[in-house]
This record gives C-alpha cells, structure tokens and sequence, in this order.
C-alpha cells in the first residue's frame, strides 16, 4: 500500500519481517519455513485483531483513505455500457458528480455519484469530491429523466461535504439541496442509495434520499466532520479523535440507529485491498435491493418510502 495509517504500522512491519525472511530462505541454504509460517499466523491474528476492533476516528481514516475506490471505480466493475451525460442545462458541468445511463446485469439503470480523485491533479479537477450547485442539478436532471424512463437509479455517496465557497453560494448551492432532497423524496422510481466513503452533510444528503440505503463498513455519515464539530464543541479541531467517538457516525452505529438499511462488509484492511471484491459485496446488495423493490407499485413504493423516514429519529406531534 502507498498510504500506511498509523494503526495498521505493526501490520506492515510484521509483513517486511516475512518478506526478509522468505528472500533470505530463497538465498541461502537455510530453511525458515517453520519461523515464516509462525510469523504469518501471528499476522493473520494480528489483523484480526486490529481490523475487527475498528474505532470510530479509524474508520474514519480508512473512509478518507488516498486509495479508496471511487464512484468510476464501482461503476467499472457493476455496470455495463455506461454512458456518462455532463452539464445542467443552466450553467455548466461539475465534475465532481459522476452521472449517466448503463445497464445493471439486463436492467437499464441511472447512475449517480460524487467524484474524488487520487492524486492532487485529479482532485483539484473533481474539487476534491465537494459539488457545485450545478452538480447536484446535473444530478437531478437525470433522476428526472429516469423517472420519465422508468429507470431505477443507484447513487454512490463519497464527498466531506459541498462545496462552501461563495461563487457556489452565490449559484444557490442551499436551494439545489433543498431542491434534491424534496424531488428524490417523490422520485416514482427505485432509489438505492450506497454510501461507499465519507458522507458529509448536506452534499451527501443530495443523493442520500432513497429506498434502500446501505453503507460500507468503514464508511461514515454525518451531519458535520469531526473536526468541524470538535472545533464548534471544544474550539480545538485536534480533538477530532474525540468527536468521532461521540457523533456516532460509523456503519454499526447508524444502523443500530434505523438510518441505513444495511452494513456491506469491506476486505479485511479496507475496500482499497481488493477492489473487485468489494464490489462484489455491493453487487449483492444492490441485486437484493433491485429484486425487492422493482415489483412495487408506483403508490407502494411512494408509501414506504414516506414510512421509511418518518420512522427515523424520536418525535412527538401535537
């Protein structure tokens, strides 16, 4: 891997050690077999350990890791015939929204989803994942178009958050929120949303509305980063590790609240291991999704989606 995170160190020394070993073995005459297959399953118990026991401000890390897959990356592995539409109609194209048609297995889908890039020229290209106003239009252009073509639309959520800077203010990022969130709640077909990084705010919100929502294991969901709530709640945004823990952000956590529908296992050390597989995890959940909800009348899955959210949260109506 490029990028080690702090806690899998003892991994990767661990995995230099049998390295040196095995090329020392093959140099010379003697045998360490039996010392290299100890230390390989000293290192198996060893990312069990440490991958099994993830805390919060670690899933975080692993969520915003350089190497992650991305929305074209999924779409690549899921999908076939995938055309990609650019541009609102009203002002220009925002590339940190990926969007267009392709087929799922035989079924015609629309596909959506926040766009980072991997190195400093793709991320200043894709705005490092955080949308203008005109990417989220862009983005309900097409659900609309779905919509008049009966086609189910699967987002991919991966962005800190939209963009904050004031020409996209002065475009009207809030309303094209606004307006995203109030379409997609009456969207007359299937919406699968999956949250495959960081999901941030109200920029995620924007493609989060949906029928089923699933999350990736080391992905997170917040109202605001832990930086950004640790520098409101202490004035320290070093105290992130800290907010993290309490926010309650993670997939486990969330699902335990009733925000997400379901947790999609990640290769041990992260979705970045084993892009293929991972997909593959996403690909069963996304046929799962597509099975149960594409039968559904128009007024059924307009009803449970309503059911849906109205269950979430404590509330009290006078």
């Amino acid at each position: 891997m490029k990028q080690v995170l702090d806690f899998e160190k003892p991994i990767v020394d661990l995995k230099e050690k049998i390295a040196e070993l095995r090329k020392f073995t093959s140099e010379s005459d003697i045998d360490l077999t039996e010392e290299i297959n100890t230390l390989e399953n000293r290192l198996s118990s060893l990312e069990d350990d440490i991958y099994g026991n993830l805390k919060p401000w670690q899933r975080v890390q692993m969520a915003r890791h350089k190497e992650r897959p991305t929305t074209l990356d999924y779409i690549n592995e899921l999908f076939t015939d995938f055309i990609e539409f650019h541009g609102d109609r009203l002002f220009g194209d925002d590339e940190a929204i990926v969007s267009g048609i392709a087929f799922y297995k035989d079924t015609p889908v629309t596909v959506i989803g926040h766009q980072r890039g991997k190195n400093t020229k793709e991320n200043i290209r894709r705005n490092f994942g955080m949308p203008h106003p005109e990417g989220y239009r862009k983005a309900l252009r097409h659900m609309k178009q779905a919509e008049k073509f009966n086609r189910p639309i699967i987002t991919f959520i991966d962005t800190k958050g939209a963009e904050p800077g004031k020409a996209a203010e002065e475009r009207g990022q809030s309303e094209a929120i606004a307006r995203n969130l109030m379409e997609m709640a009456g969207l007359t077909v299937p919406v699968i949303c999956v949250v495959i990084g960081e999901g941030g705010s109200g920029g995620a919100l924007a493609l989060g509305v949906g029928d089923h929502i699933h999350m990736l294991e080391n992905s997170t969901y917040s109202v605001i980063s832990p930086e950004g709530a640790a520098a409101l709640l202490w004035k320290d945004s070093g105290q992130a590790q800290r907010a993290a823990e309490s926010m309650r952000i993670t997939a486990p956590d969330l699902f335990e609240l009733g925000l997400i529908d379901e947790i999609i296992p990640e290769p041990k050390g992260g979705a970045h291991r084993d892009v293929k597989e991972q997909a593959k995890y996403i690909d069963k959940v996304i046929d799962q999704s597509l099975a149960e909800l594409k039968n559904l009348s128009i007024e059924v899955l307009l009803e449970k989606r309503w059911e849906k959210y109205k269950q979430i949260g404590d509330f009290n109506e006078q």
